[in-house]
């Protein structure tokens, strides 16, 4: 009890001193997820909108397909990733492994069925007449499509939260395509990994108290963006 009250005094030092290797790694994390979070959400939407309005050939298959793809662990996102830029792999020339440009990739496949079944379930919800009386009222394509979005707006935010829920806090893709290196790669469920296995508590239990901390505002906001959505 006194190691751990201990590394526990330690931790609540490290976030109010402004340590820099702590901070540095929760930049890491929330750059990377953040980046990798607006990359997948616009093509995600739009798949989403096809989805839910067009009907084509094939269509069904391909919903399940994103639906069944949410349940893909992160650590085989990450052999994946990982096969494909190595040395050996078809795009290992583009000396992407062990960046952060890797890591964003990796988050980039693991949010996007996410995005896009979540994005599909709350264009489903919503009247298709929406779609069509636009579309009879004259306008464009794409001016309907952005007016029904606009009318699931509370839906698709919530969809951005779980997935940036979702690419924070994986660990299986983060560190086998980025490495962990110090200053470069490393983020928060990384750097608790390391830690802990070295026996270094402190550091651990200041990251997760920010990854904690992460989760309750996340919830929060899912809750506040869902409220509002029953109200409009």
């Amino acid at each position: 009890m006194e190691s751990l009250s201990g590394a526990s005094r330690e931790a609540f030092y490290l976030l109010l001193s402004g340590d820099p290797e702590l901070w540095t790694v929760v930049g890491i994390s929330f750059s990377v997820s953040l980046r990798a979070i607006l990359i997948a959400a616009p093509l995600a939407i739009v798949v989403a909108f096809v989805l839910a309005h067009a009907r084509f050939p094939g269509r069904r298959p391909m919903l399940s397909a994103f639906n069944a793809l949410q349940a893909v662990p992160a650590v085989v996102v990450g052999l994946t990733v990982y096969l494909l830029l190595s040395r050996s792999g078809p795009f290992g020339n583009l000396r992407l492994l062990f960046t952060q440009n890797a890591m964003i990739l990796g988050q980039v496949l693991l949010c996007f069925p996410l995005l896009v079944a979540l994005s599909h379930a709350a264009l489903q919800a919503l009247d298709r007449r929406a779609w069509e009386t636009a579309r009879t009222l004259g306008a464009p394509p794409w001016r309907a499509m952005l007016t029904t979005m606009h009318e699931v707006r509370f839906g698709l935010l919530a969809a951005l939260i779980a997935g940036f829920g979702r690419i924070i806090a994986e660990v299986g893709s983060s560190l086998m395509v980025g490495g962990n290196i110090l200053g470069a790669t490393r983020n928060i469920p990384t750097a608790i990994a390391l830690e802990t296995s070295k026996g270094e508590y402190a550091q651990g239990i200041a990251l997760g108290a920010v990854l904690l901390a992460l989760a309750l505002a996340l919830n929060m906001a899912l809750g506040m963006v869902q409220g509002r959505g029953e109200m409009a």
